[in-house]
């Protein structure tokens, strides 16, 4: 049984439409009657606002025993676990998968707020800042463009000025908006800044690489020296190459009373996993390899 709660079965969600869970049985919960049965039709439909319709039903779920289920899922986990980069000792190489978990084993806590761009950093952050209080993330979702991390974290510092926040970004997205460290350092806002540096348009590059045979046209990028360009504000500044100046970078800006940049320069070719190419089914998900293949170098 697939249960939906205001969602719109896009195809983002479903892969191929007439492979999407056949046997399963479907309820869907959405305020606008629209999209109900608008691209996959549903057992039960609940129209209503999702608050009130989980208040209406939630008294009349019965427990029962899903150890086997449980199990079944354990087992997946465990098979994912091994295929994770995060799991990898420190082989010389510095992933984006690294800071975003280091970063959330430092600054974790109900006040701290994160704020993403657009591309395979935001995707990265879902899977490796394990955000456990509401009103935590601050992201575009699909809705968004790249440029979207620096100005909305402004906001955010300013709506709660106590807060702890971080700018999680790529490198093309923070060239979009890197203006607004003028905004940063004018207002004396206490900002940090994590620039996922890997030298590409780094979503489009991963498609490139997979379906295009590493023809990478227009996704390479001539980035500037951020830590430079922080430095013309008068804002401190760090760039990071190996794993172990990871904790120490987040640590130090974490200290520091006014606003931090960190040029986190992580390896190139890293792919955002699974996978799902476009008009394919969600079974035929793209893994990472295993044994794990870190870089191109290594396949």
């Amino acid at each position: 049984m697939l249960i939906a709660l205001g969602m719109r079965f896009d195809d983002r969600v479903t892969g191929t439409l007439k492979t999407y869970a056949p046997n399963a049985k479907k309820i869907h919960v959405e305020i606008d009657p629209a999209e109900i049965n608008k691209n996959v039709k549903v057992d039960v439909a609940l129209v209503g606002d999702l608050r009130e319709v989980l208040h209406e039903i939630l008294p009349k779920i019965e427990s029962i025993d899903r150890s086997e289920w449980l199990h079944l899922i354990d087992g997946l986990r465990g098979d994912s676990a091994v295929r994770d980069i995060q799991n990898l000792p420190d082989s010389g190489h510095l992933y984006a998968a690294h800071v975003i978990n280091d970063l959330w084993r430092e600054a974790r806590g109900s006040n701290t707020v994160v704020v993403t761009d657009v591309g395979q950093h935001q995707m990265w952050e879902a899977q490796y800042y394990k955000h456990e209080e509401p009103r935590s993330l601050i992201t575009s979702g699909g809705l968004g463009t790249m440029g979207f991390a620096l100005p909305a974290a402004i906001g955010a510092k300013v709506a709660r000025p106590d807060a702890e926040v971080w700018v999680v970004v790529g490198d093309g997205g923070f060239q979009m908006t890197m203006c607004e460290l003028a905004t940063i350092v004018q207002e004396n806002l206490k900002i940090n800044i994590a620039i996922i540096n890997n030298g590409f348009l780094g979503m489009v590059r991963q498609w490139q690489e997979f379906f295009y045979e590493r023809n990478y046209q227009a996704t390479p990028l001539l980035n500037p020296d951020f830590a430079k360009v922080a430095e013309a504000y008068g804002i401190r500044n760090a760039t990071v190459t190996q794993r172990s100046q990871v904790v120490p970078a987040v640590q130090s800006a974490r200290q520091h009373d006014g606003p931090v940049l960190i040029n986190f320069q992580v390896e190139q070719e890293d792919t955002v996993y699974p996978m799902v190419a476009a008009g394919a089914a969600l079974h035929e998900m793209i893994r990472r390899p295993s044994p794990i293949v870190e870089t191109a170098a290594d396949e």
